[in-house]
């Protein structure tokens, strides 16, 4: 399982664009990564947004959904809340950029994530009382 995080902060969504496999570099992401044996989703959630983006972050709610990805692997959401750090492109990623919910649409997301995407920007735009883009 890959466990993605849309992580919100301030009525905004981190949106982090690939720097690598060559196939996926230059579009956007929610980020996230593969779990460990033994991690829970949420636990492995936590780490990777650690390693890949230097903050802690509290997993929130699942988003309904898995997506396929590379054969063997299917990708599962859950929102996150921004609770320590500033997010810095560590691993995997060249760039990061918070979106509000008009704004989501900027940025070339990959296809697997976009469900996703959207069902963050439905909540979002609810607490935060902005129309999704």
């Amino acid at each position: 399982m890959v466990v993605g995080a849309a992580l919100m902060d301030r009525g905004r969504l981190l949106a982090a664009r690939r720097s690598a496999p060559p196939a996926l570099a230059g579009r956007w992401e929610l980020p996230g990564g593969k779990l460990e044996p033994g991690e829970t989703p949420e636990e492995g959630l936590v780490r990777e947004l650690r390693e890949e983006l230097g903050v802690e972050a509290e997993p929130l709610a699942r988003i309904p959904g898995e997506w396929p990805l590379a054969p063997g692997y299917v990708l599962r959401v859950w929102t996150a809340r921004l609770v320590a750090g500033e997010p810095q492109p560590l691993e995997d990623h060249d760039e990061l950029r918070w979106l509000t919910p008009d704004r989501l649409d900027e940025v070339e997301w990959l296809d697997q994530d976009r469900p996703a995407v959207e069902e963050a920007a439905r909540r979002l735009a609810a607490d935060y009382g902005r129309a999704p883009g």
